[in-house]
């Protein structure tokens, strides 16, 4: 058995207003992503729409209200609920209320190597770029041809 407090467990996240907590690792966890979400009003749980070819995703919302989208659609998910995404399905999550959302994220396999984002190649059309991680940040690139690109802004 592990136990960890999660205020003790190091903070990260992905700018201002976005506090994370990776729990796997504490608690000893080897093939599930446990990530402990802090979200200010107007912030979101990634860098936008995305997809994990490799692994599903559920969130489960502690408190306030997160919006997620895909695509298709977008849904509010109240304290006390949870959302799935299966591999292969584009999606976002933020804070769009005025209250801070605290949720947790789940992702079987522990370990995605397969990410990717809906926009088109430059060269030759694939419909998405695969993210990897670089240095500083995300890298991206067409898994088709290899052209690496940049993200529009």
């Amino acid at each position: 058995m592990e136990h960890v407090d999660i205020d003790d467990v190091a903070e990260g996240g992905f700018g201002n207003g976005v506090t994370m907590r990776k729990l796997a690792d504490p608690l000893g966890a080897e093939d599930l992503a446990i990530n402990h979400y802090e979200l200010a009003p107007g912030e979101g749980f990634s860098g936008g729409m995305h997809t994990h070819l490799d692994q599903e995703e559920l969130f489960v919302v502690l408190s306030g209200t997160a919006t997620f989208e895909t695509p298709e659609e977008t849904v509010g998910v109240a304290a006390g609920e949870a959302i799935r995404f299966a591999p292969g399905e584009y999606q976002t999550g933020s804070n769009e209320g005025d209250e801070p959302v605290e949720a947790l994220a789940l992702g079987a396999p522990a370990d995605s190597t397969e990410v990717r984002v809906p926009v088109e190649c430059r060269e030759c059309g694939h419909d998405a770029l695969a993210a990897i991680p670089a240095e500083e940040g995300m890298a991206f690139e067409c898994p088709e041809c290899g052209t690496a690109a940049d993200l529009p802004t």
